[in-house]
């Protein structure tokens, strides 16, 4: 029988028959996978098998290496390389699986987001499945360092300062990341949101990774770093489950006390029976002597907080006041003086 390279034609042809073996079996298992999988009423199994399903076919092949190679005579230091290679090839396997995997979940972290709209879900989803993924790599490749004898430990040592050196220089840009997790995290406001803080005020349009972009009422679109966003107070008009109302109706002095009792029950009356107006808090009251006018206290709320709606209804309610002081033969006050003069010392 043929010897070649320390090994008869009979072992070579039992290599090969066991790898191609592995590779029929190979083939078996993902048919009767799949005929599985296709009961089943859910479609995260069709999923997690379409992700590994390239992975499987290559360890497949990495194990008929592994039998193959047992049918021949080799050195030792070829065992050996081979080994490290057969085992890299396991890990490898184990983190290409996990890494596909997680691409065809990364829907349900899209579910997860769906709260804050579709930009911040690409935008969030994407940030965290790439972070993930990264993270993995990094582990995979580690694993695989370490396999051929590396110095690991060292590696880490390096990674880290690394690490640190790029934080340093990107401050900014990771404090902008953070205030976006906290944003995403603590949900002070979402897309369409009417917003207000110590450096912008208007309408929420999108929140990304580095910025939130909002439209002011002067249709300027102001990009605020999350990062400063995130330490800031904000004050979200579009949570609030009324708008207030709060003026002060001043009456000249000539209104008379009755024709005054007249006019607060009857802007009361003119409030309480408003379809617009909240009926929790109404309060109209008789409330200061001023300077020149005789002050009405005025306390309500309106059922909408959208501004244009806000707007009007104050208005229309405005515009009713004034018809009730007009009506009762009152009138509105505005600051006077009255200078008297003595005349009992003029000469003649």
């Amino acid at each position: 029988m043929p010897v070649i390279f320390s090994n008869e034609i009979d072992s070579y042809i039992y290599a090969i028959s066991i790898f191609v073996f592995f590779q029929f079996f190979r083939v078996l298992i993902r048919k009767t996978a799949y005929k599985l999988v296709k009961k089943t009423n859910t479609k995260v199994d069709d999923d997690i098998l379409d992700a590994i399903k390239k992975p499987i076919d290559f360890l497949f092949i990495i194990i008929g290496i592994n039998f193959a190679v047992t049918m021949l005579y080799l050195d030792d230091d070829i065992v050996v390389t081979l080994d490290k290679i057969i085992r890299s090839g396991f890990i490898v396997v184990l983190f290409w699986s996990i890494i596909n995997v997680l691409n065809h979940l990364s829907i349900n972290i899209h579910k997860i987001t769906n709260k804050f709209g579709d930009k911040i879900n690409a935008d969030f989803s994407n940030f965290i499945v790439k972070s993930i993924r990264f993270f993995i790599l990094i582990l995979g490749f580690i694993a695989v360092l370490q396999e051929w004898g590396y110095n690991v430990s060292g590696f880490i040592a390096s990674l880290g300062l690394v690490g640190m050196a790029f934080a340093l220089a990107a401050k900014d840009t990771a404090g902008n990341l953070f205030g976006s997790l906290v944003i995403f995290t603590d949900k002070p406001f979402k897309i369409g949101d009417w917003i207000k803080t110590p450096e912008v005020e208007g309408t929420i349009e999108n929140v990304g990774i580095r910025s939130t972009k909002v439209r002011t009422f002067a249709q300027a679109l102001v990009s605020v770093p999350n990062g400063t966003l995130a330490n800031s107070a904000i004050l979200n008009w579009s949570r609030m489950g009324k708008r207030r109302v709060k003026t002060t109706l001043g009456l000249t002095y000539g209104t008379s006390g009755e024709t005054l009792e007249i006019i607060i029950k009857e802007i009361k009356e003119m409030l309480q029976n408003h379809p617009d107006i909240h009926q929790d808090t109404i309060h109209i009251y008789f409330s200061d002597f001023g300077e020149s006018s005789l002050n009405i206290f005025c306390y309500y709320f309106t059922k909408s907080t959208n501004w244009a709606e806000f707007m009007r209804v104050r208005e229309a309610t405005y515009l009713s006041i004034m018809k009730i002081v007009d009506n009762n033969g009152s009138s509105f006050a505005f600051p006077t003086q009255t200078l008297h003069i003595e005349n009992d010392n003029l000469v003649e």
